[in-house]
C-alpha cells in the first residue's frame, strides 16, 4: 500500500507540472490538483481537482478530459514506471457547495 501512496503522490506532483506548463484555463483561473487515486494494478488514476472560480470548474473539466491522453503521453515521458495509468479527471465541487449552502444561509438571516 505505502507503493501506491508514493506513485499517487508523484503522478500528482509531475502532472501538477504538466497542467501548470501546458494548460490554459483563462485569466484569473486556478487549477489546483486535489488527490490522485491510483487503482492497485496501477492501469487507472482517478485526478480530482478544484478549481477558483468555481463557477469555472465545468469548462476546466471539458478542457482537461479532451487532453486526458496527450496529458499522458507527457507524464509518460516524465515517469519512469509502466504502464502509466489512464487519466480520469473528477472536479471536486465541494467549495462551490459550500458557498451555496453559505448563500442560502445568509438569505434565511
Amino acid at each position: 500500500m505505502y507503493k501506491l501512496e508514493k506513485v499517487n503522490e508523484l503522478i500528482k506532483q509531475e502532472l501538477g507540472k504538466i497542467i501548470f506548463a501546458e494548460e490554459e484555463f483563462g485569466p484569473g483561473v486556478l487549477v489546483t490538483l486535489m488527490a490522485v487515486k491510483t487503482s492497485p494494478d496501477l492501469r487507472d488514476a482517478a485526478v480530482t481537482f478544484s478549481v477558483l472560480p468555481t463557477q469555472k470548474g465545468k469548462p476546466a473539466l471539458k478542457k482537461l478530459l479532451a487532453d486526458a491522453s496527450n496529458l499522458r503521453r507527457l507524464l509518460t515521458k516524465k515517469l519512469r514506471m509502466h504502464p502509466v495509468p489512464i487519466i480520469r479527471f473528477v472536479l471536486d465541487e465541494t467549495e462551490a457547495e459550500s458557498q451555496k449552502i453559505d448563500t442560502l444561509l445568509e438569505k434565511t438571516k
